[in-house]
């Protein structure tokens, strides 16, 4: 399977709305979510630079062309 730019952008949004999310979750110190603080901080944490990471990954090189492509492959073949 070979990746390329809109695959990266697939996996880039969601990891970094969800890294956002949990970050924030995180920070936010009232409530029930200061128990799990730690626990949204690493996730956050985890999320957000596994997005950036797959930005890192390279691109597969293109599928080689045909040199001399056929202009009309419909025409029928002279006899």
């Amino acid at each position: 399977m070979s990746l390329n730019r809109t695959a990266k952008g697939i996996v880039l949004v969601p990891t970094l709305l969800l890294g956002g999310a949990f970050l924030a979750a995180g920070t936010w110190v009232d409530g029930p979510a200061a128990a799990n603080r730690s626990l949204a901080l690493t996730l956050g944490g985890i999320l957000m630079g596994a997005g950036l990471l797959a930005q890192l990954l390279p691109e597969s090189d293109p599928t080689p062309t045909d040199p001399n492509p056929d202009p009309n492959p419909d025409a029928n073949p002279e006899p």
